[in-house]
Formats: C-alpha cells, structure tokens, sequence
C-alpha cells in the first residue's frame, strides 16, 4: 500500500518576493511611464487664497495661445461633471457642496480654478500663466478650534459652526466615576496635520474607446470602486468605464479617494475625443492631494491614587479640510469609538465633531482614525502616570483588558467588540526582551551624568478587515466589506488568479500565490496573480485598512477551496 503524499506548506514559509526584479532592474510600469499617440495634457490652475470670491475669469489669452486646445473654468463645466460627494457619510452628516471646479468661491489654497488642455505639459502650464482670476479675499480659518469659535468664518451656507457631524457614544457613568475617583486630570492632545508623500505622486491617463468608452490608467488602491465613483459622477455608463492600476509607488490611503482630476481627465477624453494626461508634481501634491490627521482631543480622565482609571471624556475636533473627501466624517468618529484602546475603562463619555476648515481635505491615512485613538489612551496612561509618579508599565498592567475579559465590549459598547487578544503577554514578553528593569537603572545613571534618554512605551490594537457588509451600510459606508478572488486553470496545469486587492509595493503577488499554493497543492511559481484591471478582475474593493489579506487573501483561501472540492468530486465520478 501506497504511503499518502504528504502536503506541501506554502503557509509559513519565506518565499523570494516575485515582483522584486523588475522593480530592482527599473522595469516598473507606472502611469506617467505610458505613451500613446495624439496624448494631450492637462494643467490645472489653482487657487493661491485659503477663502476667497471669484469675481472673474478671462480666459481667451489661455484659450488663443498656440497648442491649447481647451481653456475652461468651472462655470463651463456646470451639468456636465457632477458634484464630487463622500463615500462614508456618518449618519447625521451634513454634506457641503464639492464642484469639482470652483465656480464662485474657493476655499482652500490649491483648490482647482480652471483648467488648460494642450499638446504638451509645457504648453499647457505656460498657458495657465495667461488665465487672469479676479479674487476677492474672505476671512481664513485654519484652526479647527477657532473654526468653532463664535464669529468664526462660514465655510458652507448648509453647514452651521462648520460642524459636519456631531457623533456621540460612550457608555457607563462618567460623572459618576468622577465623583468616586481620588483626582481628576485634563489634557489638550494634538495629533499633527499630516502630508502623504508616496515615491510616485499621483497621475492619470484617460484614453477614449470608439464605443464610446473609456479607460482609464491611474494608480488607484480601489480600482473597481474608482470606476463606479467616475462613472456616476461623469455619467458614463460603468460598464463603458474600464479602469487600470499599473504598478503603484505608494499608496497609504491617499490613492484611494476621488479627486478631481480623476473627473476631468475622464470628461475631457471623451470630448476632446484624444487620451488626457495629467501628473502632479510634488509641490502640486501638497496641495491636490488629500491630507491625513489633523485632530485637537480635549481629555478628561478620572482615577485613583494607584493608577487605575475609574473614567475618560474625550472631546476629538476632527480637522477634514475645506471639503468632505471619501471617508472623512469616518476618522475622528472612529477615533472616539477605540478611544479606550486596550484598556479597561468602563465608564466612557465621548464626542467627535467633524469640522471644516479652510485647508486642503483630510482623509484615511495610514490607519485612518486608530492611531488617533491610540493617540488619545496612550497619552492618557502617561500622564496619568506621570502624574502620579508611576512607572507606566505599572500603570498599563493594571488597567489593561485581561485575557479572561474576550470577546470584550469596550465600555458595554453595542458596535465595537474586541474578539481576542492577551495584552498582558505581549507586555511582559517586551519587557523581558528589553531587559526593561536594567534600562531604567542605566536610564538613571546616565541622567546623573548629565545624558537623557528616554524609554517610550505603548499598546495598540487593531482593527482591520473593514467588514461586514451590513455594519458598513449601518454607519453610512457606501460600499461592502467583502472581497473577490477567481481562480482559472489551464490545461497544462497553470493557474491564474484574479484578485480584487490591490497592491501598492505589498508583495501581493507572491502572497496570494501563497495562499492559494498551499491549499491547491501547487507549486507557487504555477500561479500567476492578475490585479487592478476592472476588465480582467470581475469585482473587487480594492486594498485600505490593512484589509488585502484578512479579506482577499481569505477570499482567495475560499476559492482555491472549492476547486479543490469540485476536482475531488470529479475525481470520484
């Protein structure tokens, strides 16, 4: 008798990245690499005032200059591109206006005026120096507190305080653990603006279809979303839309939202019946691209003598910028709603404002709302700790989530569960690892002699995944939390996997090769992986929130599954 064949594991092992040589070699594809004939090019003047009136435009200078083929403001573009609206709208919100030129105002610097098509970039941004834009300027609000304040300038005639959203939650007693609490503390938190800056800024390629199509090549973490978003917002029919993610130099967020240009570059490859190109430099991305962060957190914290936290009030003064952009009024809300972080602290009153500022858009950046809560318990524990004059090991060991406490409702929540995790074990593992004792002695000693160093600690936990679908569409997520993978085989025995995900330099291409290796039983180098191209891959969501492989890679897990399953039934007929 035969002895079975034992399974080969691909789970685990450390394979040799499949994408590393053509990148290492300089082959990589990006957007701005694509040449096709006849390319015209696309320049956008922007606005030089945080708040102003557009009291007028002449463009005839623009439009007579030799190469230019089209000078337009946003009037001209009225019923012809819709109005740009967010993905995530917190139930409540109340949702600005965003043309996607200014036509009568602009209200941050950066924010598109018009626009210059010719036959070379160059051409193109010559031409913008010969549009004259008459300003009128109005007062700035930077500051998402002093945007609150009485007296301070409206952003939005539909948008009183400029508060866009006004979201609670919590749970327990707050005033009452701060009545029991030995003392009470009071923190002003400032989480910085932040600038995404990828090694490729963003860029696009419209080229028009003779069915009267297009397809579109951008560097988008959301391909097939992008498609429905230009689609609906341009009024091309979706499936005449085809959308293209080459190779991607970075995403992190910031390519996963709908922009302008997108719009534009789309709408003018149709009229002007010749691909747009469009590419922003990288001081143009400073101001075209969204932003990231940008919160003030007003903390309140009540606890006793040893340490441990009886209650928190947090107040998160959201910063979104001008606009809201995709997911914005989803950042400080979910900010407040992991405020907690790993620990036990059961009485928790909360309250996150989204606020409009003069500025460039914020949105989802590298962990979109849990750092920020991250942010607001660590600062918390250290000064409480400092405070009191406590080592903050000590003071995190006695307030955090135990083992036993899983699945566990942070502050009796009814929407955020945490469903495992031993903070406690990870704590002593890296306190052991550190030799944490030793170095606080060493600290000591250095600082006798006149040297500092500091020793930081912090706790974090995650959530990612981004799902399911119904809880989404409960908070105002306008798209599904699930994933797509396919898999075909040849008849040599080769397979070729689509995947919904899409990579920004994650190495999806070996992992999910990986994935599916381990469960067909297949060499890896078998197994090709096809992403980002809503003509080849039937559906997908695309890759934020660190969901590729929790979602895609299960998704690919599944479907590798059921071949297996069929092929087995097969097997046996």
């Amino acid at each position: 008798m035969a002895a079975a064949v034992q399974p080969t594991p691909y789970i685990g092992r450390p394979l040799r990245r499949r994408e590393d040589r053509k990148f290492l070699t300089g082959k990589g594809r990006y957007v701005d690499d694509l040449r096709l004939p006849g390319t015209l090019h696309l320049a956008i003047l922007r606005s030089p005032h945080a708040h102003a009136r557009i009291t007028g435009i002449e463009l005839s200078a623009a439009q007579t200059a030799p190469g230019v083929r089209r000078a337009l403001a946003g009037a001209d573009l009225i019923g012809k591109i819709g109005n740009i609206k967010p993905n995530w709208i917190i139930p409540g919100t109340v949702v600005p206006e965003r043309p996607v030129v200014a036509v009568d105002r602009v209200r941050f610097v950066g924010e598109c005026v018009a626009l210059v098509v010719a036959e070379t970039r160059e051409t193109a941004f010559d031409a913008l120096e010969l549009i004259d834009v008459a300003y009128q300027a109005l007062p700035a609000v930077l500051d998402e507190e002093a945007a609150i304040a009485s007296g301070a300038p409206q952003l939005h005639g539909n948008v009183p305080n400029n508060i866009t959203t006004h979201f609670k939650t919590g749970g327990g007693d707050y005033a009452a653990a701060a009545r029991q609490a030995d003392q009470v503390l009071r923190l002003r938190l400032v989480n910085n603006r932040l600038i995404p800056t990828c090694l490729e800024t963003r860029a696009i390629l419209a080229t028009p279809g003779v069915d009267g199509g297009v397809t579109m090549y951008l560097p988008s973490q959301v391909p097939h979303m992008h498609r429905r978003w230009i689609a609906e917002t341009v009024g091309i029919p979706e499936h005449l839309l085809r959308v293209v993610a080459p190779d991607i130099g970075g995403g992190f967020g910031a390519k996963m939202h709908l922009y302008p240009e997108e719009l534009l570059c789309a709408w003018l490859a149709r009229e002007l019946r010749s691909p747009v190109k469009w590419w922003e430099s990288r001081s143009e991305s400073h101001q075209a691209t969204s932003h990231g962060r940008a919160h003030t957190e007003l903390v309140e914290v009540a606890f006793r003598n040893n340490g441990r936290i009886l209650g928190m009030k947090v107040e998160t003064l959201g910063n979104v910028g001008a606009y809201l952009s995709n997911m914005a009024s989803g950042g400080p809300t979910m900010s407040v709603s992991y405020g907690t972080g790993t620990y036990k602290i059961e009485n928790f009153e909360a309250v996150a404002k989204v606020i409009l500022t003069n500025t460039v858009p914020v949105d989802a950046y590298r962990g979109y709302g849990r750092p920020e809560a991250a942010y607001i318990a660590e600062r918390t524990i250290e000064a409480v700790a400092r405070h009191l004059g406590l080592d903050p090991i000590a003071v995190r060991r006695i307030n955090f989530v135990l083992q036993s406490d899983f699945p566990y409702r942070p502050y009796g929540s009814r929407s955020v569960i945490y469903d495992s995790g031993n903070y406690q074990g990870c704590l002593e593992k890296a306190v052991a690892g550190f030799d944490y004792a030793n170095r606080r002695e060493e600290q000591q000693c250095l600082r006798s002699a006149g040297r500092h160093r500091g020793i930081g600690v912090a706790a974090y936990t995650e959530m990612c995944g981004m799902a399911p679908s119904r809880r989404l569409a409960a908070n105002g997520f306008d798209r599904g939390g699930w994933e797509s993978a396919r898999i075909a085989i040849d008849a040599s025995g080769r397979a070729t996997l689509y995947s919904g995900s899409m990579s920004q330099g994650h190495g999806h291409a070996t992992v999910l090769a990986q994935i599916a290796a381990d469960v067909l039983q297949m060499p890896a180098e078998n197994i090709d992986v096809v992403q980002g191209d809503t003509k080849q891959v039937q559906a997908g969501h695309g890759t934020f929130n660190s969901r590729s492989m929790p979602v895609g890679g299960s998704a690919v897990h599944h479907c590798a599954g059921r071949i297996v399953e069929k092929a087995k039934r097969l097997q046996r007929r």
